[in-house]
């Protein structure tokens, strides 16, 4: 059995019914906390949810976009009238491009931004006025995302994070190296990383962007072969 080192610590996690959200949310429950799951789709995130339940640990479905600061501060409120507090939070800001840069619209570029940027300063700025003791880990855009759009808004996530210190504000973010393969193993190594920085005994961790590495995700090809 797993130690639990997270026991009675309750964890939101943006976007925890998909992608990285997954592995970082399975992660966090075997370690002993509470897991709130929030995203858009009600029904993927009930299932997720019930999966982590079934396995032993502790989650429910919130409903919110975190896109719009109402509704962020809509389902902040809603944890702590379900659970009296809210120890941290995982948010999920690598949205990626579907265009190059060149073709990237208006419309596509603020679904970027809104996703990754707007979403990460509202949430610390809410954090901030209401609860300056939560813990924030952000989950930045990809390294292996390297048309134009990516490197604003991982300059502008930077700096949020490297500076928060000074508003005495325990943020960090980890950069994996490839988008989510799906698959919870293969994302393990930045699930782990997430674990690291929501552990009690290094709270006094703020201000660091750690890039994780992760193996490269098998081609259909590939895969094939091994289960031939």
């Amino acid at each position: 059995m797993e130690p639990r080192r997270l026991q009675g610590q309750i964890i939101a996690v943006t976007g925890g019914d998909q992608g990285y959200g997954r592995a970082i949310s399975s992660t966090l429950a075997r370690a002993g906390a509470s897991v709130v799951l929030i995203g858009v789709n009600s029904e993927t995130l009930a299932a997720y949810a019930s999966k982590i339940e079934l396995a032993g640990g502790t989650a429910i479905p919130l409903k919110a976009d975190v896109g719009v600061p109402l509704d962020w501060m809509s389902a902040q409120t809603r944890i702590l009238e379900i659970f009296g507090a809210l120890h941290g939070i995982v948010h999920l800001a690598d949205r990626r491009a579907h265009s190059q840069f060149t073709l990237l619209s208006e419309g596509e570029w603020m679904e970027l931004f809104n996703g990754n940027v707007k979403s990460s300063v509202a949430i610390t700025q809410i954090l901030q006025r209401r609860l300056p003791g939560t813990w924030l880990t952000i989950v930045g855009p990809h390294l292996d995302e390297a048309g134009l759009q990516a490197y604003p808004q991982r300059g502008a996530l930077r700096g949020l994070v490297e500076h928060a210190a000074s508003e005495e504000l325990r943020l960090n973010m980890v950069l994996p190296s490839r988008a989510s393969s799906g698959e919870e193993q293969s994302d393990q190594p930045l699930a782990e990383a997430v674990l690291s920085f929501a552990l009690p005994e290094l709270q006094h961790l703020r201000g660091n962007i750690v890039n994780v590495p992760l193996a490269a995700v098998p081609s259909r090809r590939e895969r094939d072969m091994v289960n031939w």
